[in-house]
């Protein structure tokens, strides 16, 4: 099987270098001092489970040079993957499945606008990983999974494929029925998070200890809940609960990846979580006054970090 991992931060370099050491052939579409450091050393894993050296193919930018891929994994943020789906196009046939495991609830949507239906799967990801300098990767806590499945529900016989893969490459793979509640459930979490952290610019245990923010996270989930609900996306209330028992698990000074990039001054994933759901809201008629203050409110930053 040929396997093109596009983007090899965190998630693509740990998931990417996992699939390094089976037997199918891997490219790894990186970029800059990180593509000169891969090409020269591999990249080079450091993680709690095993330190390991990744050694693809092939490394490179151009994608003339890339064969026919089999499956695309595609690592890169949820804001780069219409451009990235359409840099593709050219370069993958029929044949080819796409599976996005960026943050985010409409990933599969943004690709289908694109491809047909069959070549998409639904994805997400559960890791603690990132960039730790050029061709290297940093994974110091959190299982690492995968959870994906067909946007049909079934249970195909590629997708039962694809979940021998991943656990040959050493790592949990869920495939599940339902993937857009899974896709969901995590986005219900992320996207609760990550405005507010991005607006207060404190980590978790501050917004948690004041009655006002926390009330205002509270408000921020059941918006999105209620657009989840009038999409037809089976969320239930255990759901709910089952988020905020994880933000209160949460350390106390843990922030959201978001509102890192948002405090940096980087482009960040507001218009695919906070704006999402203020888009999804106006033309499904469902009222999200409080995701649409945080997104307004942070709007002209994002604005001015993609000036």
């Amino acid at each position: 099987m040929n396997i093109l991992i596009y983007g090899i931060g965190g998630v693509g370099g740990y998931f990417g270098g996992k699939l390094t050491k089976t037997k199918n052939h891997v490219t790894f579409i990186a970029r800059g001092k990180h593509l000169e450091a891969i090409q020269k050393n591999g990249l080079e894993v450091t993680s709690y489970k095993g330190d390991f050296v990744a050694e693809p193919d092939l490394a490179t930018d151009d994608l003339n040079e890339i064969p026919t891929s089999n499956l695309v994994i595609l690592g890169v943020k949820s804001w780069q993957v219409p451009e990235t789906i359409e840099a593709l196009k050219p370069y993958v046939n029929a044949e080819t499945l796409f599976l996005p495991l960026q943050n985010g609830a409409s990933n599969a949507e943004k690709i289908l606008e694109v491809l047909p239906d069959a070549q998409v799967l639904g994805g997400l990801c559960r890791i603690v990983a990132f960039k730790d300098g050029p061709g290297k990767i940093k994974h110091p806590t959190f299982e690492p999974s995968i959870t994906f499945g067909e946007l049909d529900g079934s249970l195909s016989e590629r997708a039962k494929e694809l979940q021998a893969l991943f656990e040959e490459a050493g790592f949990t793979a869920h495939l599940v029925k339902d993937i857009q509640v899974e896709i969901w459930k995590k986005f219900l979490f992320i996207c609760t998070i990550s405005g507010i952290g991005g607006l207060t610019r404190v980590p978790m245990g501050k917004i948690r200890s004041s009655a006002y923010l926390f009330k205002m996270m509270q408000d921020t989930a059941q918006e999105i809940f209620n657009v989840a609900k009038a999409k037809g996306i089976a969320l239930t209330e255990k759901h709910m609960k089952s988020v905020f028992e994880a933000i209160q698990n949460q350390g106390a000074e843990v922030t959201a990846s978001t509102q890192r990039d948002i405090m940096e001054g980087k482009p960040s994933e507001l218009n695919n979580f906070n704006g999402y759901i203020v888009r999804e809201g106006k033309r499904l008629g469902v009222s999200v006054p409080v995701n649409e203050m945080i997104f307004e409110c942070l709007l002209p930053m994002e604005k001015e970090a993609r000036s």
